[in-house]
C-alpha cells in the first residue's frame, strides 16, 4: 500500500466514523457516504495524481534544462591537454553531443506534455474542489458556518446536500470550461 493510499484510507475511515456517529437518518448517512465522501475521495485522488504528474514533468524539464548546456559546454571544451588521442576526443565529444540531444528531447517532450495536459492547473482545480468539499463537511459536522442556525444534523442535511451538489456542479462546469478553452 502506498503512502497516498494509506492517507486516503485514513481519511475515508475517519469520515465514515464521523458520519456514523452524528445523529442523522440512516438514508441520509448512506447518501453522505455515497455522494459527499465518495466525491471527496475521488477529488483527493485526482488532485494527488495530477500533482505527482505535474511535479515529475516539471522536474524533468528543470533538471534536463540545466544538464543540457553543461553537456554542450563540456563537449566543446578543447581536450588537447588530456593524454588521449584526437580520435578519443572526437568520440567523447560525439557521445556528449548525442547525450545532450537525447536529454533535450526529453525536456521538450516533458514540457509539451505538461502544456497539453495542464497537470498543474488540474491539480489546483481538483485541490480547490476537494478543499471546498472538506470545508462543507466540517461545517456540517460541527453545525457551524452556514449550519449554525440548525439545532441538529437532520435539520441541516437538506442544506448540506444542496450545497454539496452545488460544489460538484461548479467543479464539473469549471472542468468543462477548461476543456472548451483548450
Amino acid at each position: 500500500m502506498t503512502k497516498k493510499d494509506s492517507a486516503t484510507n485514513y481519511l475515508k475511515d475517519q469520515m465514515e466514523t464521523l458520519i456514523d456517529e452524528i445523529s442523522l437518518d440512516p438514508l441520509a448517512k448512506k447518501f453522505m457516504k455515497n455522494r459527499w465522501l465518495d466525491q471527496l475521495l475521488w477529488l483527493e485522488n485526482k488532485a494527488g495524481r495530477s500533482q505527482k504528474r505535474y511535479y515529475q514533468l516539471r522536474l524533468l524539464t528543470i533538471v534536463g534544462g540545466v544538464i543540457v548546456p553543461a553537456l554542450v559546454g563540456v563537449g566543446s571544451v578543447n581536450m588537447a591537454g588530456l593524454n588521449s588521442s584526437a580520435l578519443q576526443q572526437t568520440n567523447i565529444g560525439a557521445i556528449l553531443g548525442w547525450v545532450a540531444f537525447g536529454i533535450s528531447q526529453v525536456v521538450a517532450i516533458s514540457a509539451a506534455l505538461e502544456e497539453f495536459f495542464h497537470y498543474g492547473e488540474r491539480y489546483r482545480h481538483y485541490r480547490n474542489s476537494a478543499e471546498q468539499m472538506k470545508i462543507e463537511g466540517w461545517q456540517f459536522f460541527q453545525l457551524s458556518g452556514t449550519y449554525q442556525e440548525y439545532l441538529d444534523h437532520n435539520q441541516a442535511y437538506t442544506t448540506f446536500a444542496a450545497r454539496v451538489e452545488n460544489i460538484i456542479k461548479q467543479d464539473v462546469e469549471g472542468y468543462i470550461n477548461e476543456l472548451s478553452q483548450e
